[in-house]
């Protein structure tokens, strides 16, 4: 897969989006900013459903320049899409290494349970286990379990993630790690660090896409203060957990 391409359509007000096409593209990261209710979620949908005319926002989403018929968006969107919500928990009543066996059976791959395992333990502090059981996993380890899945076995090219600075876990390890695989990623935050880390940024006003704005120098460059700052954080966290003072 190439690139992705949004047509605008309109917003709350019906009233005309305000760019004319939107071209997104493997091994970069997009993220999507707005108030609540600005319509992040809404453009996510779009994407995930591959519209054409049939959504609220009246959107048309391509892949490589061809609009997939609707007897088609289903299995589409099963082998093009991987969509991280924001509550992730299982209720299947089965191991971490019977889910990976069972989705790597699925997706014909061939790799060792051992590097999911051990990618979602460089993205999560909470250690997790091949015989741990899944309904057993705290949000973070679910998210983390996800992350490695979506970046070792999952060979969808676009990845929606909500929110992934939430649950406790190291987004800038799981930013890397998805991005290592050449996929789309869009990313709906409301944090400052996670959206300087996107290429580029997609902001939504009123159920529209406002403005694409692409990170600049100076943006770069405090990214990295904001890195730097992050992983203090982290370590800070860490101590909080294990019962040592911050400072």
């Amino acid at each position: 897969m190439h690139k992705i391409t949004i047509y605008p359509g309109f917003d709350k007000d019906h009233n005309p989006e305000n760019f004319d096409v939107l071209n997104l593209y493997p091994s970069k990261i997009y993220a999507i900013v707005g108030n609540t209710g600005s319509g992040k979620s809404r453009l996510l949908k779009d994407i995930e459903q591959l519209v054409n005319k049939d959504s609220i926002s009246k959107r048309v989403v391509t892949i490589n320049d061809q609009q997939i018929d609707i007897e088609q968006r289903f299995t589409f969107t099963n082998q093009m899409i991987a969509h991280l919500s924001q509550n992730m928990r299982f209720t299947l009543d089965i191991t971490v290494d019977e889910f990976i066996n069972l989705h790597k059976s699925c997706r014909k791959k061939d790799i060792p349970n051992s590097e999911v395992i051990h990618l979602a333990n460089t993205i999560t502090a909470e250690p997790i286990h091949s015989s741990m059981s899944l309904n057993l996993l705290s949000g973070g380890q679910s998210r983390a379990l996800m992350i490695a899945d979506i970046a070792c076995i999952c060979d969808s090219p676009i990845v929606l993630i909500d929110e992934i600075e939430n649950a406790g876990i190291d987004k800038m390890k799981a930013m890397y790690a998805l991005c290592k695989q050449d996929k789309i990623i869009l990313i709906v935050t409301h944090d400052v660090h996670t959206a300087l880390l996107a290429n580029e940024r997609i902001i939504m006003n009123n159920g529209s896409i406002s403005m694409i704005l692409a990170k600049n120098k100076a943006e770069e460059t405090l990214c990295k203060q904001l890195g730097v700052a992050y992983q203090k954080q982290l370590d800070m966290q860490k101590r909080l957990r294990t019962g040592e003072r911050c400072i």
